[in-house]
């Protein structure tokens, strides 16, 4: 089983203790359940990371490491224009297709609101956790 994390999910299970992204990702990681994530992805949450929450460098490349410790990465092949509202979102579904994700992880409401693109499902972190 395979899935893709966006950012703002990739963000709350790694910088919230307790909340229901990061019970997820402990239930997935348990599972042994794939979580994959791509260059644009990453390069959007160090981003994040150090415009909200004033990271250091030096925080963001141990956060990152620890991040690179779960996520296998994939250089997406695969190019959408599927998210209208917002095109940086396609990212996550390129990611979602190229890696042959089940789910995509979300609480991104254009991500949501598609529901399904060629089979993948979009879900939220409750949902998710429903379902691992």
């Amino acid at each position: 089983m395979a899935v893709t994390f966006d950012t703002n999910v990739l963000l709350s299970a790694t910088l919230w203790d307790g909340s229901v992204s990061q019970k997820l990702l402990f239930d997935l990681i348990r599972q042994d359940v794939k979580i994959f994530s791509s260059p644009s992805i990453l390069e959007e949450y160090q981003k994040i990371l150090k415009r909200d929450f004033e990271f250091s460098e030096e925080e963001i490349s141990d956060t990152m490491q620890n991040v690179l410790a779960f996520v296998e990465l994939v250089i997406p092949a695969i190019k959408v224009d599927v998210v209208k509202d917002d095109p940086d979102d396609n990212r996550i579904i390129e990611c979602a297709l190229t890696s042959g994700s089940k789910y995509i992880i979300t609480y991104n409401k254009h991500l949501l609101d598609l529901k399904e693109y060629q089979g993948i499902r979009m879900i939220r972190p409750e949902e998710a956790r429903a379902i691992f």
